[in-house]
């Protein structure tokens, strides 16, 4: 099994903030001590961030959740409890998050140092110390933590590299990278060898370097499902520079020209904005067949052959041109976050048996809270939903009294003012 991993899915769990505390200060000769149970403290959250010494997904294979730990209970004489502690899930740069049901982009995470919350944590409740008022002299009620956010998440891995080998199996991309940087690839004569991407660093001199990304070989049809190449063509989105590499021996398949001409199709179907990419076509293989031996329809910038050593410090020079060129181009790291934006105020939405479920975190909050069989705390709950304005809404809503109203999980039955 490969330790190379690409895709993955993940379940990120943030931590329950803690129960506020009821007490009451019982001391010799205080009267009238009043309450003073502590607040609960906050869970911890779960951020996901970009690492570069993450090298792939496979960590997440087989253990796929992360769970934050919860906040701790309050207690009397105002002691707060303590907060969970935050984790950290490392990815490698270039990760991006997607929602595991819609697939809808949450977060890319391209450069290192990257980071995004996946999930809320619970926060925690409020002691009976907190409610004492003029109007609530002796509260006896206190609020229960919330419930931390867990999420199934869907990870993709885009690999960050300067240039990209794009070309049919068996052009040599393996062989190539092979001979021009440390990368060690499966190299052998059969299609698909390369069952995953391989990362090589081709470094020219001391000022000079750059990645090269080797890409598994595309079919005509790739874009669409066919051969193995379409489970990986997201690789080369990032690419600075794109080398098309053609293979001059391939005489019983297509001419070079034909490979160009697939290869960029399949490009251009999957990310038109991948044909307007710097680009170097080169012919592979020299050392079987010429260019020429193909007629004037081969039309190559370098001819090389990896195995005899043949045209490559050309083609490097050539290939770190157009990489420095990219980069001046454009700032060398612009990463970027997609947030997931928040409801605002109070939703009233119709469920499948008539029931009005009510949304927004400030009335959930509301009732996920607060102990609802202690009559205390229920009338406190009522009056934060009336102040929250979900009555009204309910009521422009069109409820009736009888109707089943649903927040987060308490379910009761409207009864009008009168």
């Amino acid at each position: 099994m490969s330790n190379f991993v690409d895709e993955s899915n993940i379940c990120l769990r943030a931590g329950d903030g803690g129960a506020g505390c009821v007490s009451t200060r019982r001391e010799a000769h205080v009267p009238l001590g009043g309450p003073n149970g502590g607040d609960g403290g906050d869970g911890g959250s779960v951020w996901v961030e970009a690492d570069r010494n993450v090298a792939s997904l496979l960590a997440f294979r087989d253990h796929p959740h992360r769970i934050a730990s919860n906040g701790k209970n309050g207690s009397g004489m105002d002691k707060h409890g303590r907060s969970g502690e935050d984790i950290t899930v490392k990815v490698p740069e270039g990760t991006v998050v997607l929602d595991h049901e819609t697939r809808e982009q949450l977060a890319d995470l391209a450069g290192h140092g990257d980071r995004w919350q996946a999930v809320r944590p619970g926060e925690g409740g409020r002691g009976n110390a907190r409610f004492l008022s003029n109007k609530m002299r002796a509260p006896t009620f206190a609020e229960q933590g919330e419930k931390g956010e867990e999420r199934w998440f869907r990870l993709e891995l885009k690999l960050m590299a300067d240039v990209a080998l794009v070309g049919f199996p068996n052009a040599g991309k393996s062989t190539f990278i092979s001979v021009v940087s440390s990368a060690k690839p499966k190299i052998a004569a059969y299609p698909f060898t390369t069952l995953e991407p391989n990362l090589g660093v081709v470094r020219l001199d001391e000022q000079t370097e750059f990645v090269v990304a080797d890409i598994p070989g595309l079919i005509e049809g790739a874009s669409e499902g066919i051969g193995l190449g379409h489970q990986f063509l997201r690789h080369v989105e990032r690419a600075r520079v794109m080398l098309y590499m053609l293979d001059l021996s391939a005489v019983d398949g297509a001419s070079p020209a034909k490979q160009l001409a697939v290869l960029r199709k399949e490009l251009g179907t999957y990310r038109p904005e991948l044909l307007e990419r710097p680009s170097i076509v080169i012919g592979t293989k020299c050392d079987v067949l010429e260019p020429s031996d193909w007629g004037d329809e081969a039309e190559v910038d370098f001819a090389i052959s990896s195995v005899a050593r043949i045209g490559l410090q050309p083609l490097l020079w050539a290939l770190a041109s157009k990489v420095r060129e990219s980069r001046d181009a454009a700032d060398d790291h612009e990463g970027f976050v997609i947030h997931r934006p928040e409801p605002v105020g109070v939703q009233i939405t119709r469920e499948d048996d008539a029931a009005y479920r009510v949304l927004g975190r400030p009335a959930e909050r509301a009732v996920a809270l607060s102990d609802m069989t202690d009559i205390s705390a229920l009338n406190h709950a009522h009056k934060r939903l009336d102040k929250l304005g979900v009555f009204k809404a309910l009521r422009r809503a069109g409820i009736l009294d009888g109707d089943t109203v649903r927040i987060a999980e308490f379910e009761f039955e409207y009864q009008g003012d009168d």
